[in-house]
């Protein structure tokens, strides 16, 4: 995969959202997981590349268990790759995030990825009794095993929150022998330089603020693996946005159910409520990618060229904005703003040839 942005991978992720229905109430986790899937079905079915689903275990979100729900995607799809965005490692054993991904992999017939991180969110580590006060070294420590775990092989290891493993193979093996791996990184140095002595992709969450910004750890990720001798791997970000037929529908179905769920999240960490000025500048000059599909294509142009990533993905699934409109959203992403994404990265600036 190379990071050239003319060449730039277009993804979408969800973190299946609890939407509305058409009576205007909210939607069983039940159905949004069914929806989930019949988005991925949808987006395969439009030639996009990459379909992530989020791992959370609070209310407003329906997906706890990611591999589920892309392995009923996998069975319905040929093409696109298929992810998690992201599992929560730091949570979660190794060994079992491996056997998982194996599953996916053979299932889809090799069109898994695993994107890990810390998470946004910590419910996971009281629900499956981990101590927070460990919080660095349960990432730092299940992601040496994981790394061990993708090289293959019986498996050596052993550590301070984990049992070791004394040459230990794990099953299913992956059938290329190659599992796609990314670290999720918000933006910290640290972050950055650790996924790149692991020789890991490094995919940014780029969520607020001017996408630029990030220019400088791009930079401080490929001078490390330069420094460390690893051969050049890729860069991505994931951010969220929202496409409809024009600025105006756009701007106004994303802005309610945005901003509560921001300013709900916002309230859990003492953020003050989210403002509709806030969110304004978040459209016109932030991470927010909301708008036609010729807006969000020229702001996807832009932000792929300056930070020279190989995959940009889309968050597309935005608090309780329903179904359909999720839908009419991952339609125009795939056979308008995709192709005009290429076209604008080419050099083409008229849609023509």
């Amino acid at each position: 995969m190379s990071n050239d942005p003319v060449n730039v991978e277009l993804g979408l992720d969800t973190f299946g959202d609890v939407t509305v229905g058409p009576d205007g109430q909210l939607r069983s986790p039940a159905a949004v997981i069914r929806d989930v899937v019949e988005q991925g079905v949808l987006a395969d079915q439009l030639g996009i590349h990459f379909f992530g689903v989020g791992e959370h275990h609070r209310p407003d979100f329906a997906v706890s268990a990611p591999e589920v729900v892309l392995a009923a995607i996998a069975a319905r799809t040929t093409r696109i790759q298929l992810g998690s965005a992201v599992t929560v490692l730091s949570s979660d054993d190794p060994v079992r995030v491996f056997e998982r991904f194996s599953t996916l992999d053979a299932v889809s017939n090799g069109r898994a990825e695993l994107i890990v991180g810390r998470g946004s969110f910590t419910e996971s580590f009281p629900l499956f009794g981990f101590d927070m006060n460990q919080y660095d070294l349960l990432f730092e420590e299940r992601l040496d095993l994981l790394v061990k775990l993708l090289q293959g092989g019986p498996v050596t290891w052993s550590g301070r929150t984990r049992a070791p493993l004394d040459g230990v193979e794990v099953h299913p093996a992956l059938e290329s022998g190659r599992l796609p791996t990314w670290v999720g990184v918000g933006g910290s140095p640290q972050s950055v330089v650790r996924t790149a002595k692991h020789g890991l992709g490094m995919m940014l969450a780029i969520i607020g603020g001017n996408p630029d910004r990030f220019g400088t750890y791009v930079s401080l990720y490929r001078h490390t693996l330069r420094e460390l001798g690893h051969p050049e791997l890729p860069v991505g970000m994931h951010s969220p946005g929202f496409v409809a037929d024009s600025d105006e529908q756009a701007r106004e179905e994303v802005w309610r159910p945005y901003s509560e769920m921001m300013t709900r999240i916002g309230a859990e960490r003492g953020w003050p409520p989210m403002s509709r000025a806030q969110y304004q500048q978040e459209v016109e000059h932030g991470s927010l990618y909301v708008g036609s599909p010729e807006t969000v294509a020229r702001k996807i142009g832009a932000s792929s060229r300056a930070l020279e990533v190989a995959r940009f993905d889309l968050k597309y699934s935005a608090g309780t904005l329903s179904h359909p409109k999720l839908m009419r959203c991952i339609e125009l992403y795939g056979s308008v703003v995709i192709p005009r994404v290429r076209e604008l990265l080419a050099g083409v600036q008229d849609g023509g040839a």
